[in-house]
This record gives C-alpha cells, sequence and structure tokens, in this order.
C-alpha cells in the first residue's frame, strides 16, 4: 500500500473529497476530545471570506494547514525533526527560494500567520484546472520519508480503519468502525452516531462547532462554505 509523501503525492484525495475528509476528522476529535486542547483536528469552515481550512497539530511541533479557496487547495506541512525541516540549519533559506513557484493563488496562505511558513517541511497545491497535485522543487535527500509526509499525512487515506487505530493509539481508547464511517459518508449527525463514540457528549451542546466546521445534523445541513 502506498503511503503519502512528497515522492508519491498523488496518493492525496482530490480537493473535494480532501475537504470533506478534513472535516470528518475535526468532527470525531471534536467528540473524542471536547477539550480543545487535546484535539489533533480541527477545521474551520468560516475560516476568511471565500476560504475554509483544516488544521492538524500534535503539540509536539509538528502540524499541517491546508486552505481551500476558489482557486483550489494548498498544502503546507512541518514534520520538525526530519530531514527536510526549516527548523533544521540551513534548509528555512532553501525553502524560502522553493516556495517562489508558489501560484499566486494561494499567497493569501504565504503571508498568514496561522500558517507559520518558517516552520515547514512540505508544501503541495492544486488548482481546480491541475489534473494532479504539485509540489515545490526542493532537492529530496534518499531514501525514505526526509519531509515527514508520510508520517503527518497517513490519516489523509481516506479509510475509516486509520482512524480508529489512531483513537487506540492517542485516546487510548477502543470505540467501532461503523460510527467513524459514518462521520466519514458525512452522515448527518444524531445522538445515537455520537453515543458511540462518546457517550458522554450531547448533540445539543456541539451544534455550533458542527456549524463552525460545515458538518451536517439531523435531517438539515448545514452550510458548507
Amino acid at each position: 500500500m502506498k503511503l503519502i509523501a512528497t515522492k508519491n503525492h498523488q496518493s492525496l484525495p482530490d480537493i473535494d473529497a480532501l475537504k470533506r475528509l478534513l472535516q470528518s476528522l475535526a468532527v470525531l476529535d471534536m467528540i473524542m476530545s471536547p477539550e480543545w486542547d487535546y484535539r489533533y483536528y480541527s477545521f474551520d469552515s468560516q475560516w476568511s471570506e471565500g476560504e475554509t481550512m483544516g488544521a492538524m497539530r500534535n503539540g509536539c511541533g509538528d502540524s499541517f494547514n491546508i486552505l481551500f479557496n476558489s482557486s483550489g487547495s494548498f498544502i503546507k506541512g512541518c514534520a520538525h525533526d526530519y530531514p527536510l525541516s526549516s527548523w533544521l540549519e540551513g534548509n528555512l533559506a532553501r525553502w524560502k527560494t522553493a516556495l517562489k513557484t508558489v501560484p499566486n493563488e494561494f499567497s493569501s496562505a504565504l503571508g498568514e500567520p496561522a500558517f507559520d511558513m518558517d516552520s515547514i517541511s512540505f508544501c503541495y497545491w492544486r488548482t481546480t484546472t491541475d489534473k494532479l497535485w504539485q509540489c515545490t522543487s526542493i532537492e529530496m535527500p534518499e531514501p525514505g520519508d526526509p519531509d515527514g509526509a508520510q508520517f503527518l499525512l497517513e490519516i489523509l487515506d481516506s479509510k475509516p480503519g486509520t482512524y480508529q487505530s489512531f483513537v487506540e493509539k492517542y485516546y487510548e481508547q477502543d470505540i467501532p468502525l461503523s460510527p467513524i464511517k459514518d462521520v466519514y459518508c458525512h452522515t448527518p449527525m444524531t445522538q445515537d452516531i455520537i453515543n458511540l463514540l462518546n457517550p458522554e457528549v450531547k448533540l445539543a451542546d456541539i451544534q455550533t462547532q458542527l456549524l463552525e466546521i460545515g458538518y451536517p445534523v439531523g435531517d438539515k445541513i448545514m452550510l458548507d462554505s
């Protein structure tokens, strides 16, 4: 099975599928971890006018941010202790040169403090007219996963079992696969789905957060920017 990495980044879902997947991950983490500080994944469907954004942070210096706008999608990630990390001596200058190839359509991300472009180890983008994902031109050390993309982006393989394994490791809990599949399919959220994931969470208490993520509730579809 191919894992997602710069050397085979075409394993990423297409733009629309990636956006839905990130929304699903954010919803699942919201339910598994009511406390914001302990969540890995988030999604803001109201990030800015005409833009939405998904993110991951693991609290150890590793992260990714994914922007969506009318032109397509832009991905920036940082696996801080990998060979291509800008945290390592000499690499930041290389990245500043490489990032000059990013299309103007995603210039807002390059200057956005939340994206922290000085902390980077990989970068992709795809416009609505691109048939494939593109990446920065930067020399890749051999072999393995020099930019940490395989490490950070494995969760984006679109397989519910991958998130189930993450929960078992990070939250140290066993949860059934069926509610994860429901959320991956964007099945409108119900208390029954929540109960299978975390019965301490009540649907009425998370509806505002679901709206912010852009996830449907019951038979009412919330706005997805």
